[in-house]
């Protein structure tokens, strides 16, 4: 958070969190670009100069709400490459993680997953998402290489599969269910994997050459 953001906290009734979350309902809701201050400021039971003490402009509120998506997905990748290990374990940890960020940050997500590209802050968002494909993307391909998972499939359809179906999830979860984070993660990851897995007998050939 910049010196600017902290800043803006302390005014009566919500602090910047509070107006996020918030912001972040009505732009699902209405969409982005339907969702007025007006809107917002009528939500939140505030006038419009209030909320302009936190947030400079709409977009800076947007802006805001893609960094919290965004910030928890590369944090998972961040983790992953740190720690290292095989290239199919740190998928598998990459997979659990983007399923954890999506269910704790759903409303967050799923606005980033909306997001078109429609202005600057938009675009940025975009790029950033792309940048985490790529960072995937590399990953699957280390781990065929590895001879971890199948190399016949091209590995940008794998990197696209994979986050199809963890995306789709956006779609029906629903907070408080039977379905917890770390469930939901193996569920994941044994529809996901377990088709992509090298079977033992053809990863024994290749050691043996």
């Amino acid at each position: 958070m910049t010196d600017q953001h902290a800043a803006r906290r302390g005014r009566p009734g919500y602090d910047q969190d509070g107006i996020l979350e918030i912001a972040v309902a009505a732009f699902n809701q209405f969409g982005y670009d339907a969702t007025s201050m007006g809107v917002l400021a009528e939500r939140l039971g505030l006038s419009k100069s209030a909320i302009y003490h936190h947030f400079a402009s709409k977009d800076e509120i947007l802006e805001r709400a893609l960094a919290v998506a965004l910030d928890a997905l590369d944090g998972v990748i961040d983790e992953t490459d740190a720690a290292g290990g095989r290239a199919a374990d740190r998928l598998d940890r990459v997979l659990r993680g983007a399923v954890r960020v999506l269910v704790e940050k759903l409303p967050y997500v799923t606005l980033l997953l909306r997001v078109r590209g429609n202005t600057d802050v938009e675009r940025s968002a975009l790029e950033r998402r792309r940048a985490f494909d790529r960072r995937v993307t590399a990953l699957v391909s280390e781990a065929q290489a590895e001879g971890s998972i199948r190399s016949d499939i091209d590995v940008r359809v794998v990197e696209r599969l994979l986050f199809g179906m963890i995306n789709s999830i956006v779609e029906w979860y629903r907070p408080g269910g039977r379905e917890t984070a770390e469930h939901l993660a193996d569920d994941v990851v044994a529809v996901a994997l377990d088709g992509l897995r090298m079977p033992t007998e053809n990863r024994i050939e290749q050691l043996l050459g």
